[in-house]
C-alpha cells in the first residue's frame, strides 16, 4: 500500500520560512517524479514545484520561483519543500503527490498517489 505522509506545516508570520517533508512508503520512490500542490481559493489544487526521479531537474510555478526549493532524497524516500518569504495568500494545505513517467507535468491529473496534506498558516 502506497502511503505519503506530509509534515512540517504550521503557523508562520509573513516573510517567514517553513520546511515541509513528505515521507513515502510502499513504492519504489526513486522511479517517481514528486510534486507539491496547494489549492487556491475556490479552485482545485494547483502546481507548486516538482522534481524528477533523480532529484536533478525541477520546475516551479512562477509565483514561488526564487523563494521555494524542492529536493528529493531517494535514500530516505522523502521529498522536501523549503519555503521562504511566505505570503499570507500562500496559506493552504500542501499536498505531495507522485507521478509515474518521465518529465515534469504541472497538471494534477498526471499524479496518482496523494498524501493527506499538511496545513500552512501565514499570519500577516
Amino acid at each position: 500500500q502506497v502511503l505519503l505522509v506530509e509534515s512540517g506545516g504550521g503557523l508562520v508570520q509573513a516573510g517567514g520560512s517553513l520546511r515541509l517533508s513528505c515521507a513515502a512508503s510502499g513504492l519504489t520512490f526513486s522511479i517517481y517524479v514528486m510534486g507539491w500542490f496547494r489549492p487556491a481559493p475556490g479552485k482545485e489544487r494547483g502546481f507548486v514545484p516538482a522534481v524528477t526521479q533523480g532529484g536533478i531537474n525541477t520546475d516551479y510555478s512562477d509565483s514561488v520561483k526564487g523563494r521555494f526549493t524542492i529536493s528529493k532524497d531517494n535514500d530516505k524516500n522523502t521529498v522536501y519543500l523549503q519555503m521562504n518569504s511566505l505570503k499570507p495568500e500562500e496559506a493552504a494545505a500542501y499536498y505531495c503527490a507522485t507521478r509515474s513517467g518521465w518529465g515534469i507535468i504541472r497538471s494534477l491529473r498526471y499524479y496518482g498517489n496523494w498524501g493527506q496534506g499538511t496545513q500552512v498558516t501565514v499570519s500577516s
